[in-house]
């Protein structure tokens, strides 16, 4: 299982949205809920978002990979947990 990095905003609404899907994900698929997501907020740490090549929030990352990024729904979301598991 390979880590995910999710970069997130604190108010951002599609963040919160995304991590619902994260929960319902993880209720359907308790192998999910072994993976290791690292939430880490932009405005928090700034310099490890310059480092990254992205624009919207939430984005996540496998491998330093983007795999998402922006309005999440629920498959993109599924292919981010999916890409982990491997």
């Amino acid at each position: 299982m390979k880590e995910i990095l999710m970069m997130v905003l604190a108010d951002c609404p599609y963040c919160r949205q995304a991590e619902g899907m994260i929960k319902e994900l993880q209720e359907e698929n308790v192998q999910y809920g072994k993976l290791r997501i690292k939430r880490v907020d932009e405005e928090e740490n700034p310099k490890l978002a310059e480092t990254l090549d992205y624009y919207y929030v939430p984005s996540f990352f496998v491998d330093g990979k983007k795999l998402m990024e922006g309005v999440p729904t629920k498959e993109k979301v599924k292919a981010v947990l999916d890409a982990a598991m491997e």
